[in-house]
Order: C-alpha cells, then structure tokens, then sequence
C-alpha cells in the first residue's frame, strides 16, 4: 500500500494542473476517422481517436506541437496553447495525394516498390535492434462483443449471453525492455465494464509484435505463425506494387500494397508505409485472413503507427487489432488497442546505418513513372555504435526477472476521476453505457435471486450431458457444485456403464462435490460406488482435496477405500475402449487388481518452474479372476471365446500372477523447468513457456515395514520439451532412462508400466501405438523415448486438395529398450487436424531391425 499511496501523491499535481484538450478527427466529408493517431513532439507521447473520431490530451499548461494522421490522409500539424481548463481543437484531415517518381527505365524494369522494399530489408536488423533499452507507458483497451447468439449450442441452451458488448476491459502499464530480450510489465490501473475487483487480462507486452521480426507469432491465432513483408525471404513469399509517395515533416514517405505470391501462405495483406532515405516503417495497415492459416476468427486487421521517439530512433506509439470471427452460431468481433507515451530509450547507434547508391551504367533512358532497375547496387554504411558507458541507465535492472508481468494489488481500486485523468482515447458513447449499465447490474447479478434464476436454466439435465458429459448441479451464489459422471465416456475418463470380463456389467458411479471461495481456494469431496454385476462385489471410496494455495497450487488430498483398478499404474486402456474391444472383438486388454488402500497426497510450486508431487499409499492388494465371457462376436458365430486371463502376460516373468499382499509405498517426483515465465495476479500465477526443456526426477520405494511385503527401489529421469521451428512447424520430444535396484519383494504392480496400445484408437500420444500393455514391463533398467514433429500444413499447403480441406500432417517416432523389449522402434506418419480433430496415424513397430507390425490408429488431433 504504501507504494500506492506514493503513486497518488506523485499523480496529484499531474492532475490538478493539466489541461484538457478535446476534439474531433474528421475526414473530408466530415466522418469520424476512428483509430487516427495524434503525436506530441515535446512529450514524446502518442494517443488514438475513438470509433467516433474523438480524441483527449491531458497536458501540463504549455505550449505543444501536435501531428495528427490517418493512414491514407495528410499529416495535419498544429501548435497549441494548453491553459488548465479544458479547450476544443477540432481537425479534419485531407486525402493523401501520392505522387509517382520520375525514374530511369530500363528493358528489364520491375515495380519500384521491389527496390524500396529490398532496402528495407537489408536494413531490418539494424532498426530491429536500434535501441539498447526503453520504458514507456501503455495505456490498453479490449472491446470485443457479439452480433448474433444462438438459443442452443450443441443442444445445450445458451445463458446469461446477450448481443451488444461482452467484454470491456482498460489498463495502463509501464514497460520496460532491455537487450536481449529482457522485458518487465507492471499493470497499474486496471477496469473491467462489471466487475469492479476484477484485473484486466490485457497484456502489452503480448501486443507489441513488430513486422521487423522475420516470422510473428500471435499465441492461439496459428501454429506456424507469419512472414512478414520485411522478413529476409519476403521476396518468395509477397509481390509489391509501388502506389506512390507523400510528403510529412519533411520526410517522403512511400506507400506500397502487399500482395501474397500465393494465396495459401502464412502471409498478409494490404499496405505498408514505408520511410524514404532511412527505409524504416511509418506505419501499417495490413490483414490476415483465413486463407492466412489463422484459426478460431475470419480475419484480424493489423494497424501501427511509429513516430520519432529520440534522434534516429522510431517506435510504436498506437497500435490496434481489429478482428471478426463466426462459429457454432455465434458472430461477432472486437478490437484490442495499446498507445504508448512518455518513451525514454537508450539508442543502440551513434551513427544510424545508411543504404549508398552506386549508380549503374547508363544506357537506354527513358524518364517514366516506373521502376529503376532490377538489380540495383547500393553500398551499406554500417551504422556507428554507441557507449553505453556514456549513456544514463533508463531501466532498473532489478525489474527484470522471469515474471513478466505483475499486476498490482491496488490496480482495481482507481476511481471514474483517475481514468477521466489517465484515458487517453475517449470511450464511444457505447462504451459508456455498457460501464453504466454493467457496473449497475454487478450488485443484482451478484444477488441470489439472480444466480438462482441462471442456475434454474444451466441445472435442466439434457439426455446429451448425462451420455457422454457428465452432468453438474450448480448453487452459484454459494459457489458449491456437484457433478457424476457420463453413462459413457469416449474421451477416456471413467464411464458409470462398463463391462470388463472379470466383473462382468459394471455400475461405476463417481460424484464430486466443489466448495469455492472468493480467495480462489477450493476443497472438494468425491465418494465413488463401484458394483460387479457378475462378481458381485461392491466397492467404495472417499476422496478429500483441499486447494489452500492458488498462487503456488498447493494441494493436499487425502483418499481411501476398496476400489478396482488396473494392474498397470499408467491405466494405458480407457474402460470405454475396453469395453467395445470385450464386447464386439471378444479382447479383454484390460487386467484389474482389488486394493483396500488410504493414500496421502501433495502436489505444488514452492519455487518458481520447480514442481513437487508426492503419495504415501497403503494397500492391501487382491488379485481377481475372470467371472464373464459374454461377448456381441460369441453370439454371432460358433467360436472358442478368444478371452484371455486376467493375468498378464509377460516377458520377464513366467508367472506374472501374484498373491493377496501389502504394500506401503512412497512415490516422490520433483521437475523444473528452467527459466520459466510467468505472469503474477493478485489471486493467482500463470505459468508461460520456456526456452530450456523441462527436467524430471522420480523416486518410488517400496517400504518392508507396518506388515508391508515389497521391498524395492526405483528411480528415472526424464527430459521433455516442445520446440518452435517456425514454418517448418513444432516438435516435441521426450526421453526417460530408469532403473531399479533392492528388488527383494515386488510383484507385476510395482514394475515400471508403458503406455502402449494394441486397439485402433490412438492411446496417448506421448505413448506407444502397437506396443502390448504388459509384455516388456519391466523391473530392469530401461530407455523411452518419444518424438513428434507437426508440420503444421509446411508440405499439405502445396497441394490445393489438402490446403482447401487444411489438413495437417505429423511424424511420430517412439523407442524402447529394456531387457526383453531390445530395440523396439515405432515409427507413424498421420494426418491431423481431420474436420478440425481427427488425427489418423499409419504406424509401423521394428524389433532388433526386423518389421513387427503394422497398424492405423484413430484419434483427436486439434
């Protein structure tokens, strides 16, 4: 608090004595121009018109030069006098006139457009990287909202959704970014329309993208990420077309349309403005469309405005995304928009770098409005550094650590006076009534009448929930839920209808019930009911969950009971799968044990990228036999029942069967994931990527103590990482090597399990695809590994059949070695991405060199 107090003490005198000056940015027939950018030489600040084309200026009294610009229109500069009392300057832009240059022609003439753009790309890197540091203020707004909303959605009704705006969020952070890529952000202010303890989810320095990196990637919008019209190969992938030039202070700017060379590419389009003499970017005004490879929106408009910041030095100071999108019945879109001020860089060159024509040869002139030649020369004067030993820091090198974004406790607190103050785009009028109307309606939509009238709607069961969903009674306003199970799971999780051949029919009922509370804890109780219509057994248990840590999601559990479960740990079939295989193919892969067992839990992030999780279990385990032999194929054909026993078959073991046993066991794992990101909020952490693969360390041991009958010690390390390459796509891989050792007491349970799969849909992809479930299980030393590369459409793009259907193609690669396994290798080819989640894969499995098997597997593949 006392930082905050400290804020307000400093902001006082800012806004007691600012003026205010307001207007209108209109065009030539007096339209709003929404988005037109308006700089200030002495401030080094930028701010944006609204969607009305309104505009305000907080500012100390003094004198200013503003320029005021909308791309395709004519800077219009003006020098005010700001008192402090709130004064009106409306501006009206005028057309650009581009005039076209008078160049040399010659027989093998190009657009004029190729030699500008190949000048601002031999210079890319110089302007990438011409400041050391910088610190700036960015003031954010996200709008997004709906035009149309359908009753249903997949037949569930949709609630509490209407057209008009359904998101309005503001913030205002400082930012802070040194070489290399050092990057800090506090989030200071933050609003959200309706939720007045809310934090904004707007992130700046997610939005600063910049067309001078070679490939843009935006998070969620496509895995291949963008070319830009500046990368060094952006030759293959754009043509240009020269539209002509525009004077502004002083500086010709040329106008360029970007055209993609094909229309499939991760590309964009429309136009780039281009710096003459310097070859920086002015501004942008380009687009990604579906044919782009973007996902989940119809098309996103990028728009950016740079402007001179210090001597030689550009930056962004207003940047917006605009974007439609239309699924599953619903239309809508929205914008996100950051504007930048008080920047303080610290330049990288004394000299900035500079492009010297060496003139070619004449012959055959002709003076025309077209390109000079093709291959023009030109000598690079390499720019001259600057000491940084000269330069004032302007960058607390204690901000920068690997979180990358703290918002501020007191971030929510800032009243209607301070954002009047802060706001430098005025909200549209619609703006204004959706904060009106929202924030009137949080103390009714908080009510209890109102989250019981929701509840009454979400709460109807549907036949579809209780099927495949599973089905979730809600009391909103107490935040206590309660769910069971679907009838039948297809995406792997315990179904409540089973049949397996050692129990027969199964009735497997789980329920959970949820408590939250406004601090974000939680603790849930989940009593499960299992009954063996053919066994006649019944069997129960009793979980208790308490989440006491959010930020660091601390979580203890505490379970016991009688319960069935697999033999293997990994539970590598789901009883779906089983159940379909033992009915209609008469294949019971599934092998299940008997434990009466209490088990104790911990799991957490005490350090940063360092993640604890450990059990200490007691079980009493009993081996079962198989009660039922029904099977759909049985009834069909007279055959032998091609059932097997419910013990295991395998290598290491000429008996696999075990006797009835206790077992105490302690299983302890710890990873880290060097220098991981991550994202700090008043009730909670977001973890972000890394550069560096995670690494993994288990511990498992079998304690001959309090009657237990194993002995034995185990432990593995694993590596794991999922890689960008760019247009070529993204691999991920992982590599395991155990080993055990003390192995006096163990049976089948306690050997180390593989995920592998020996039914047409895929099990885990991070898994083996042909492998049989137990056979080389092992209590031995051991190497896994697995490998996945995702093109991300890099070669399917050239072929129109599959661009058009945007299927993906897929390599997979999966070994192991252990004692009895020797060398197995797997390797698949597969197309995902199948109307959108279906991922076919062919597989081949090698043993020793030898081919062994062959197999298509089906399966989800977003």
């Amino acid at each position: 608090m006392r930082h905050f107090y400290l804020f307000l003490l400093l902001l006082l005198p800012a806004v007691t004595m600012a003026g205010v000056l307001h207007g209108r940015i209109t065009n030539e027939n007096g339209q709003g121009l929404p988005f037109a950018s308006i700089y200030i030489k002495e401030t080094a600040s930028g701010t944006a018109s609204n969607d009305e084309g309104l505009y305000q200026l907080q500012l100390r009294p003094g004198t200013y030069a503003l320029e005021f610009k909308y791309v395709g229109y004519r800077a219009r500069f003006e020098t005010v006098t700001v008192g402090e009392g709130s004064q009106e300057l409306n501006v009206q832009l005028q057309p650009e006139i581009l005039n076209l240059k008078e160049v040399v022609v010659r027989a093998a003439d190009e657009d004029p457009a190729y030699g500008i753009m190949r000048k601002a790309i031999r210079l890319r890197k110089y302007h990438q990287n011409e400041v050391n540091a910088w610190r700036a203020r960015v003031y954010m707004k996200g709008v997004y909202r709906l035009d149309k909303v359908p009753p249903k959605v997949l037949g569930i009704k949709v609630v509490d959704v209407d057209t008009g705006i359904v998101y309005l969020s503001e913030s205002v952070s400082e930012l802070s970014f040194k070489k290399p890529n050092k990057i800090n952000e506090r989030m200071i202010s933050s609003k959200v329309s309706g939720q007045k303890k809310g934090f904004s989810f707007n992130q700046a320095s997610e939005m600063s993208i910049s067309f001078y990196d070679n490939l843009l990637k935006v998070e969620g919008l496509s895995e291949r990420g963008f070319v830009s019209p500046l990368a060094s190969n952006a030759l293959f992938y754009y043509r240009f077309e020269y539209l002509g030039t525009f004077q502004e202070s002083g500086r010709t700017i040329n106008k360029i349309k970007v055209i993609p060379r094909r229309k499939n590419d991760p590309v964009f389009s429309g136009n780039i403005y281009i710096v003459d003499d310097s070859w920086r970017i002015h501004s942008t005004d380009l687009m990604l469309t579906k044919a782009s490879g973007i996902e989940f929106v119809d098309w996103i408009r990028v728009r950016q405005v740079y402007a001179p910041v210090a001597e030689q030095v550009w930056m962004p100071v207003s940047q917006r995304f605009s974007f439609e999108a239309a699924g599953l019945g619903f239309k809508g879109g929205g914008y996100a928009m950051g504007v930048y001020s008080n920047y303080k860089v610290q330049p990288a060159y004394a000299r900035p770098p500079k492009l010297e024509e060496v003139e070619p040869e004449p012959s055959e002139e002709a003076v025309v409005a077209v390109a000079p030649p093709k291959k023009e020369k030109f000598r690079l004067v390499k720019p001259k550094e600057a000491d940084p030993e000269a330069q004032q820091p302007i960058v607390d090198e204690q901000l920068f650590s690997k979180e990358v974004l703290v918002v501020e406790k007191e971030a929510n607190e800032r009243d209607a006076a301070y954002w009047a103050s802060v706001r430098p785009v005025p909200l549209t009028q619609e703006e204004v009534t959706d904060y009106h109307k929202k924030d009137s309606l949080e103390v009714i939509k908080k009510s209890r009448p109102y989250q019981d009238s929701l509840d009454r709607v979400r709460n109807k069961p549907s036949f579809g929930s209780f099927l495949v969903g599973g089905y979730t009674y809600s009391n909103s306003f107490k935040r206590q839920f309660y769910g069971i199970n679907p009838l039948l799971s297809v995406t792997g999780g315990p179904s409540i209808l089973q049949y397996n051949t050692v129990e027969g029919m199964v009735a497997d009922v789980r329920l959970e019930y949820t408590k939250r509370f406004e601090d974000r804890t939680r603790y849930e109780i989940a009593p499960s009911v299992r009954y063996g219509f053919s066994n006649e057994k019944l069997n129960a248990k009793l979980r208790l969950t308490y989440n006491f840590n959010p930020i660091d999601n601390s979580t203890i559990s505490v379970e016991g009971g009688r319960y069935v479960e697999q033999i293997s740990s990994v539970e590598p079939i789901s009883p779906f799968v089983n159940t379909l295989y033992t009915l209609l193919a008469e294949r019971n892969y599934m092998k299940l044990y008997q434990r009466d067992f209490g088990r104790l839990t911990y799991r957490g992030e005490p350090w940063n990228g360092v993640f604890l999780n450990g059990w200490l279990d007691y079980a009493h385990r009993m081996p079962l036999q198989n009660t039922a032999d029904f099977s759909f194929r049985k009834g069909m054909d007279e055959v032998t029942s091609r059932f097997t026993s419910n013990v295991p078959v395998n290598a290491e073991l000429p008996d696999a069967s075990f006797p009835e046993h206790d077992a105490l066991t302690l299983t302890l794992s710890v990873s880290y994931r060097p220098g991981q990101e991550y994202i700090t909020r008043p009730d909670n952490k977001i973890n972000l990527g890394s550069k560096y693969p995670t690494f993994s360390l288990g511990y498992r041991t079998g304690i001959n103590a309090l009657g237990s009958d194993v002995a034995f010690q185990t432990a593995a390390l694993r590596i794991s990482d999922d890689m960008s390459f760019g247009l070529l796509g993204r691999s991920k891989y992982s590599v395991t090597g155990g080993t055990f050792w003390g192995r006096k007491k163990m049976s089948l349970i306690d050997y180390k399990h593989f995920n592998g799969n020996r039914t047409l849909f895929a099990g885990v992809y991070e898994g083996f695809q042909l492998l049989d479930y137990f056979r080389y299980s092992t209590n031995n030393s051991y190497l896994e590994g697995h490998y996945e590369h995702h093109f991300n459409g890099f070669l399917f793009n050239k072929i129109p059949l599959f661009r058009k259907l945007k299927w993906q193609e897929v390599f997979s690669l999966n070994y192991l070695q252990t004692q009895q396994s020797r060398n197995y290798l797997e390797l698949g080819l597969g197309i995902e991405h199948i109307f959108k989640v279906i991922r076919v894969d062919f597989v081949t499995s090698f043993q020793e060199g030898n081919k062994a098997r062959t197999g298509i597997t089906v399966g989800v593949g977003f």
